[in-house]
């Protein structure tokens, strides 16, 4: 007796074409559901790229705060009122919003998203930085993240052929003291990091008294969600206090649910096992159909409609594996042009890579149940 696999392989093998539009047709699902992934991971990781560099425990923002890309300030006062708490080892406002960047060679001014610290402060957790925070101690001078959009102008090339990068933000001359490696995100253009002074001296509608974001630092063996409880009961109202988990998870639950962003990108890959289940039933079907009397002869020899059933199956799982390595191996090469085209983290990860591999394999044994009832009509007697 051959077993299901063995004859789902010769059957696929023996019509080689319809074979390879099969493959083709489930490795353009897997593209689909890749670069919708691919999309939807990227914008959750650059959403949290400045959060995941801030070194804390615990988080003041404005009540009212929504995400980065969107600023607003909180009272200074907050931060010193929280060393009186037992626990607490250190404070570091972080003074975060947006201004106007003038392309040094067009003449265009694009908003920019701006990071002011004090230097002194141990609060970035990005080595590039830590090694250039000194530069910005210099008034005016900026760290520029060599990542952004490239409308800002050849910030990045100018500065390694060793020439001063001098340009304004917001109508204030500025200079490159030096870059770093951050990235973008569906928020935020480019980023350039200097000073709290040099943050207010650019800003000078702006005060130190109303940072964006404050740091928390614990002592070593302090429990955050008892410190936390502590400061939410005995500190006025106008300060929201999260844990960095929290403030993570904030970020990229605003952008999941309260923009359309998340809903369009998980439509995206329903679309693509949409597509792809229709793709492999065709051909399933057509497989069937070819081969009905065969069927039908196995049936008068005595094999089951159990068994029948599980060589469509088995059909199935070689499509969707045959299709699916060719689909990562396209989407490797597409993530890397997206990336180049957009700074956005692409990559596939192996997590990501399983669970498209478990969707791509249930979008084929799917469209196999569908098929399979087509064997019902296999009967033995139109034969003989």
């Amino acid at each position: 007796m051959i077993s299901g696999a063995r004859l789902a392989w010769l059957q696929l093998r023996r019509q080689k074409g319809r074979f390879a539009v099969a493959i083709a047709g489930v490795a353009f699902a897997v593209i689909l559901m890749f670069m919708q992934f691919g999309f939807q991971d990227a914008l959750f990781n650059s959403a949290v790229n400045v959060h995941m560099r801030l070194k804390g425990d615990l988080f003041f923002f404005h009540p009212h705060y929504n995400v980065l890309a969107f600023p607003s300030q909180f009272p200074r006062v907050r931060l010193y009122q929280a060393l009186a708490f037992d626990g607490v080892e250190s404070v570091t406002p972080v003074y975060t919003g947006t201004v106007p960047w003038k392309n040094p060679e067009t003449g265009r001014t694009r908003d920019i998203f701006i990071l002011g610290i004090d230097p002194v402060a141990d609060a970035f957790d990005l080595p590039e930085v830590n090694a250039q925070v000194r530069l910005t101690r210099e008034p005016d001078v900026v760290l520029f993240d060599e990542y952004s959009r490239p409308e800002f102008g050849p910030i990045v090339s100018l500065f390694k052929d060793g020439k001063e990068v001098t340009t304004e933000a917001r109508n204030r001359r500025v200079t490159v003291g030096g870059l770093f490696k951050m990235g973008t995100s569906f928020g935020v253009d480019g980023t350039i990091y200097t000073s709290d002074l040099n943050y207010l001296r650019i800003n000078p509608h702006m005060t130190l008294g109303k940072p964006g974001i404050g740091i928390v630092r614990l002592k070593p063996g302090a429990d955050p969600k008892a410190v936390q409880a502590a400061m939410r009961a005995h500190l006025p109202q106008d300060v929201k206090i999260v844990t960095k988990q929290e403030m993570i998870d904030h970020e990229v639950g605003y952008w999941a649910t309260a923009t359309p962003i998340g809903f369009v990108f998980t439509f995206g890959v329903i679309m693509g096992l949409v597509v792809g289940m229709i793709i492999v039933y065709q051909i399933l079907f057509a497989d069937i159909s070819d081969h009905l009397e065969e069927y039908a002869t196995l049936k008068a020899m005595g094999y089951t409609n159990r068994y029948l059933a599980a060589v469509v199956l088995f059909e199935s799982s070689i499509l969707g594996l045959a299709g699916f390595f060719p689909g990562v191996a396209l989407c490797e090469r597409l993530y890397v042009v997206t990336k180049k085209a957009t700074m956005l983290p692409m990559a596939i990860e192996p997590v990501r890579a399983s669970q498209v591999l478990v969707l791509t394999l249930v979008m084929c044994w799917a469209s196999a149940l569908i098929a399979v009832r087509k064997l019902r009509s296999a009967d033995p007697a139109d034969v003989f």
